[in-house]
């Protein structure tokens, strides 16, 4: 993939540019082995690899600039402002909306911020597209509420020029720091979700939810979930750390007993809805700390599903799965470390099979599934 940012040394996000993508995949499933046990046999499964571009469904950009001429994507460390709009990391649907955005800004009276000044109003944009059906949803994020009003006699414009807008909302983040998003969120629109499609299986996306940034590639990780537990006839999961619901939906059958836990009630909100679409009676989704509800349960179903943020589980869950014994563990994680640290600690435990789903490509960072079996004492 070629990109002129990162010929030029002005943007440096994709740090494994340089490298071919076969040393890439390579490099990671290095780094991944060496991180797991050697004293015991388990299947190694080919890393699944991604578009080298327009893989991403989500554009996270820095205005700044001026309100007559913002500019949309970073600023170095030396506080020189980048555009990124031709990134080519993003779709091709992107390009065409990037400059009605700009034009937008300047109509709304949105000044961009300026973090050194404490100046301006408006942050970040953000943009996410649905791959299922081309809608999108866009986010601003505004220091305050001050020129909320302003943006929303606008908005009437921007609708007219961008249709495919179907969920439009500010954030308000009033910390004067690099911080992504607030608290506060305002639907301006009446969806207050994108409706989003995976194998078939229905997925929403909130403004301040989660959500995987490249479609294919998460696709296929909630497939081969799906197809490994439905290899293991189970018919009762925990899905922890359960986000919008993708793992648990993908393995759940009419008659499969379900319970996801996730702290974000939005998500949680997501989750409910698809499990009605699919027609789901024996599933449940509960807005709770993942670890505080296994704790307070005294069994566990066959199998417990986890995806846990960059952390990992931790030492109370680890040492509870130990102590409760389920039979299978089946493990995603967005950080291998972590991971295999967690791994350590469930001593009753050996991994099955592991696979490498490559969700970050020209990076170091991957996604990857593990299947851990509890060993015959």
């Amino acid at each position: 993939m070629q990109c002129a940012r990162f010929s030029a040394g002005e943007c440096h996000s994709c740090e494994w540019l340089s490298l071919a993508y076969p040393e890439q995949i390579k490099k990671k499933q290095h780094s991944l082995l060496a991180l797991l046990p050697e004293d015991y046999a388990f299947d190694k499964l080919a890393p699944v690899e991604s578009q080298q571009a327009q893989f991403r469904n989500k554009a996270k950009m820095v205005v700044s600039g001026s309100v007559e001429r913002p500019v949309l994507g970073l600023k170095t460390k030396d506080g020189v402002a980048v555009d990124l709009c031709e990134c080519p990391l993003y779709p091709v649907s992107f390009a065409s909306v990037f400059p009605v955005l700009k034009t937008f800004i300047a109509k709304a009276g949105l000044v961009p911020y300026d973090i050194e000044r404490r100046r301006g109003e408006l942050k970040f944009i953000l943009l996410t597209e649905s791959r299922s059906n081309r809608t999108m949803m866009l986010r601003f994020v505004l220091r305050s509420e001050k020129k909320l009003e302003q943006l929303r006699k606008a908005l009437p414009w921007l609708q007219a020029q961008l249709p495919q807008l179907a969920v439009i909302s500010v954030n308000i983040q009033p910390v004067h720091m690099a911080i992504l998003e607030g608290e506060q969120e305002i639907i301006l629109t009446e969806k207050t979700f994108l409706d989003e499609s995976f194998n078939k299986i229905p997925l929403h996306i909130r403004p301040r939810g989660f959500f995987q940034t490249n479609p294919e590639v998460a696709s296929s990780l909630y497939a081969t979930a799906g197809r490994w537990v439905r290899e293991l006839n189970i018919t009762h999961l925990w899905d922890m750390f359960c986000g919008s619901g993708g793992f648990g939906l993908h393995c759940a059958d009419k008659s499969t007993q379900l319970i996801g836990i996730e702290i974000s009630p939005e998500a949680i909100e997501c989750a409910r809805l698809s499990a009605q679409e699919l027609g789901l009676e024996h599933v449940e989704f509960q807005a709770l700390d993942s670890t505080g509800y296994a704790l307070a349960k005294e069994s566990v179903p066959e199998l417990v599903l986890v995806n846990p943020p960059r952390r990992g589980i931790g030492e109370a869950l680890c040492g509870y799965l130990n102590k409760m014994k389920p039979r299978f563990i089946l493990y995603s994680s967005c950080n291998a470390q972590t991971m295999a640290k967690d791994i350590q600690q469930l001593s009753h435990y050996q991994i099955d099979r592991v696979q490498l789903f490559d969700m970050f490509p020209h990076t170091s960072h991957y996604e990857v599934l593990t299947l851990l079996v509890l060993q015959d004492n």
